[in-house]
């Protein structure tokens, strides 16, 4: 089950008796954990337990949950870092008794609701203990949201929060935000305020009004590059100055989003398809993909050249041959020029 569809169970009240969530997004994690102690508790925290698997044995837990609670009501029970179910378990100081477990899941106490959290990518599906897992509880996967499915995701914060987002300012979460769904919910959350109930979000809106961060901010002084457009170099590289990034930082920045379009690039003219491509530089999906559509802007000697001069302005401002601001307001004319 996705995090999505789980969320849509939780809010309609319908809650599973136990549940294995994985995945590595700490946020799907947490905001599922939130939901659960919403719904199940209705505020009385005294019935909420929290465990470490890598500090207490499953029986441990599972005792608990059989437990009827003392205050009443149900209980929730949270047991985290489940790392019995990776492909290499952690040694620990005791053993896991899995047969409690098993006997629990044969019949779960109707008062308790078990949350399993494996909070990692992948769970070894080959073991007993996570076969059993899988056939007796609602499993939930939380890994990261793939490129293809962050605008569905998108829209689906938007209708929660009754507020419509413009075709062209999708890009502009896609870029700032991709990587912090998070900060992603939060900025989603901010605009719905500033636009109101089934108002919408334009592009010129978000452009002002989302918490830009310095690696988003490089992008946009690269395509201000691209666009030969100074002024919007200098603003954004004002925008900079303003989160305390240094001039040789900003170097780095640029640097960074440059030297992966010249890979991107040596990889593509190699054959290589986007997902190689991202697996083999290793960066955020996202990043790759605006890699690719910049790629084409320039030739291998352009790229190289457009590095030569980062890499000089790098060692001027280090050698202290110019003062650091003006050297990269210097740099950006120099980049401008040279595309």
């Amino acid at each position: 089950m996705s995090y999505m569809d789980v969320m849509k169970q939780i809010k309609r009240n319908e809650i599973a008796p136990v549940y294995l969530i994985y995945g590595s997004e700490a946020f799907f994690l947490q905001n599922i954990k939130k939901e659960l102690t919403n719904k199940v508790l209705a505020g009385e925290e005294d019935n909420l337990s929290i465990y470490d698997l890598e500090d207490t044995p499953i029986q441990e837990v599972v005792t608990d949950a059989e437990t009827y609670p003392f205050f009443g009501g149900r209980k929730l029970i949270i047991a985290n870092n489940a790392s019995f179910l990776k492909a290499k378990a952690d040694n620990l100081a005791f053993e896991h008794d899995f047969a409690y477990l098993e006997r629990y899941l044969g019949q779960p106490a109707e008062y308790s609701v078990l949350v399993l959290i494996a909070p990692y990518e992948k769970i070894d599906e080959r073991k007993k203990v996570s076969k059993m897992l899988k056939k007796n509880t609602t499993v939930v996967v939380c890994n990261p949201i793939k490129e293809q499915d962050l605008r569905q995701w998108i829209d689906s914060l938007a209708n929660s929060l009754q507020i419509e987002i413009a075709p062209d300012a999708y890009e502009i979460f896609e870029s700032e935000l991709s990587a912090n769904l998070q900060l992603l919910e939060s900025e989603l959350t901010k605009l719905a305020l500033y636009v109101g109930e089934n108002g919408a979000i334009t592009k010129e809106i978000a452009e002002r009004l989302i918490a830009h961060t310095s690696n988003s901010s490089s992008l946009r002084l690269v395509d201000a590059v691209i666009e030969r457009d100074l002024h919007k170099a200098i603003s954004i590289y004002k925008d900079l100055q303003k989160m305390k990034e240094e001039p040789i930082a900003m170097i780095g920045l640029l640097a960074f989003q440059f030297r992966t379009i010249l890979r991107a690039k040596l990889l593509k003219q190699k054959g290589y398809g986007q997902y190689q491509i991202q697996k083999n530089i290793g960066s955020h999906p996202y990043v790759i993909k605006i890699a690719l559509s910049r790629e084409k802007k320039f030739t291998i000697e352009k790229l190289e050249d457009i590095m030569s001069k980062l890499s000089d302005a790098d060692a001027v401002m280090k050698q202290g041959k110019m003062e650091k601001e003006l050297a990269f307001e210097l740099l950006l004319y120099d980049l401008i020029q040279a595309t």
